[in-house]
Parts: C-alpha cells; structure tokens; sequence
C-alpha cells in the first residue's frame, strides 16, 4: 500500500514559520500544524459546534 494516510490541502511559509492543514484520508478529520524554529504542535479542526472538521482531500 503506497497511498499515505495524510494529505496537506493547505500550506502557507514565512520566515521559517509553516501553518499548514492536514486530512486523514481514512477518517477526513482535518489537522492544523503549526511550526516555527525548532518547535511545532498539531491540533485537530473543529466546527462551531466543536466537532471534528471534516475535510476535503480534492483527489
């Protein structure tokens, strides 16, 4: 299986820093990862609600 898990559908750089956004393709959950420098976290999307944002993988 050569198919990854994740999929980035978003991406924006600047100066070392990276915001980007993430799918699980088995789930469709979206993911915000956020890195500057040396350190990075990554959290899960949710709607107004608080639920899991469920994303599009446009493949």
């Amino acid at each position: 299986m050569d198919t990854k898990r994740f999929v980035k559908t978003y991406s924006q750089n600047s100066f070392g820093s990276a915001i980007e956004v993430w799918v699980d393709r088995e789930t469709g959950v979206s993911y915000l990862y956020r890195r500057d420098g040396y350190s990075g976290g990554m959290t899960v999307l949710v709607d107004q609600d608080g639920k899991p944002l469920i994303g599009q993988t446009n493949e």
